[in-house]
């Protein structure tokens, strides 16, 4: 026994190195595991990192500033901002950090959940322990599929590709590629195994707690369309954690300019995890809104006024419409990536729409909206039709969910239905003459969705080929 919780320590002193730069405590020397509580507070990880650059402008919410397009040549986020089918982007996707960085975390909970049993502790620590490490190993792999694979179909999951399921700690495999229905049945039993041992007030705000638990699985039954058990889940992580922080209360007490909120603060948040790390939100070329989302959010909408800027040419091309986030990490935590209450309610308002329970589901809306909204019309009337109220839901998701995977992955799901698929289209310039302005499109069952894996992946692994119909350069 001694023997291997040595390996699993050498393991772990392995990683520590090499994730200095993501967390908030630098390793000082060796780290050996030989405890359970040790491998508890492995569990915890600051300032984890999901990069979203592989694909955040195949949505139709945000922008990039001219002179970042004209006259350049394309790589990645040109390409995809100019939704384009034909140039070679497999070739430019050499290595993803987001695909390293999340198979990374992943070997991390699987050395948790392996190593923990042969160390002498508490079986209540060891069983929360594994808890917590399936519940982000779930989280992991739903991120990886949603990314890489199609979205969930009913009709199709069975035989589309999918990801590679980690579900050990092993640097040397070479893992078959499963299907998107095997991923998400994987995903699942980890939630499911994990859900009964997870807390409401765990140890450390890095420790998943159970409402993130339930919001996790709420995601993912409504990603399969599994209706009734998605409002089910909903309702219990809303039972442990249901705030939604007043805007517009804060708005009159001056906003992140005199009023800082920093994370442990916002109480909305169910996962504190970032897209390039704790001061994401300083970059604000990085997060230029599109007119379009911009005028949605019309005057009077406190997410808009509080955070953005449209009127300096700093991050935009003035006269577009445009607009970028404008507010410093230590003003105010936004939470971009993970999970907080206010999707929980979406998703629930999203459940009572697809049930036909209309008046409930906009019900939810406007207790979000009576929060966010300034001035002017707060409630919203109820629909007549499925098709109206989800169209009502998915606008607020837009303007609630910024940045991060939220965007990208509803256009994916969504794009599966007909009545609720969207045919995206860009025009572009809208101020410069240098080129022709032209207008692009991007069908809903375009190739693009699909994220190709990084050739430094498949050339590690011949298991591991594309999920579209491009061809390799090797």
């Amino acid at each position: 026994m001694k023997n291997k919780i040595l390996a699993f320590a050498l393991v772990v002193m392995a990683l520590l190195p090499s994730c200095e730069k993501y967390t908030d405590i630098t390793p000082t020397g060796a780290v050996i595991l030989n405890s359970t509580q040790d491998y508890y507070r492995l569990v915890s990880f600051p300032n984890r990192a999901y990069v979203t650059l592989n694909f955040q402008y195949l949505v139709d919410d945000q922008w990039m500033k001219e002179s970042n397009v004209i006259g350049l040549n394309k790589n990645i986020n040109i390409i995809n901002f100019t939704f384009d089918e034909q140039t070679d982007r497999v070739s430019l996707l050499s290595s993803s950090n987001l695909y390293d960085r999340a198979y990374f975390y992943i070997n991390r909970w699987n050395t948790i959940i392996s190593g923990i049993e042969f160390t002498d502790g508490e079986q209540r620590i060891k069983d929360l322990a594994k808890a917590e490490a399936k519940i982000l190993r779930a989280f992991d792999h739903f991120i990886l599929v949603n990314v890489y694979a199609k979205a969930y179909d009913p009709a199709t999951a069975a035989t589309d590709g999918g990801i590679c399921i980690m579900d050990k700690y092993d640097l040397e495999a070479k893992p078959k590629k499963s299907t998107v229905e095997e991923v998400y049945r994987f995903i699942q039993k980890d939630i499911d195994e994990a859900l009964p041992f997870l807390q409401e007030n765990p140890a450390g705000p890095y420790h998943p707690n159970v409402a993130f638990g339930y919001a996790l699985k709420a995601k993912v039954h409504l990603f399969k369309r599994e209706i009734a058990q998605a409002k089910e889940a909903a309702l219990k992580s809303l039972s442990y954690k249901d705030e939604i922080f007043d805007l517009v209360d804060y708005s009159r007490r001056g906003g992140p300019t005199s009023v800082p909120v920093i994370a442990p603060n916002n109480p909305e948040i169910l996962s504190y995890m970032y897209m390039t790390g704790y001061n994401e939100m300083n970059f604000g070329f990085n997060y230029v809104i599109s007119p379009e989302l911009r005028n949605l959010f019309g005057n009077n909408d406190a997410r808009f006024n509080l955070f953005f800027v449209n009127n300096t040419a700093s991050f935009v091309d003035l006269g577009t419409g445009a607009a970028y986030y404008n507010i410093r990490f230590n003003q105010f935590f936004y939470g971009t990536v993970g999970l907080k209450t206010t999707e929980v309610h979406l998703m629930l308002a999203e459940c009572y729409a697809r049930e036909n329970n209309f008046t409930d589901a906009i019900a939810i809306l406007n207790k979000l909206r009576a929060k966010r909204i300034l001035s002017g019309t707060v409630n919203l009337d109820v629909p007549a039709t499925r098709q109206a109220t989800m169209e009502l839901i998915v606008n607020e998701r837009r303007k609630e969910l910024l940045f991060g995977f939220h965007r990208f992955f509803d256009l994916k799901r969504l794009n599966n239905e007909p009545d609720y698929a969207k045919t995206l289209t860009r025009t572009y310039p809208l101020v410069s003459t240098a080129v022709p302005r032209q207008t692009y499109t991007l069908a809903p069952n375009s190739r693009l969705y699909i994220i190709p894996f990084p050739l430094n992946a498949m050339k590690l692994n011949p298991n591991l080929r594309l999920n579209t119909d491009e061809k390799l350069p090797f």
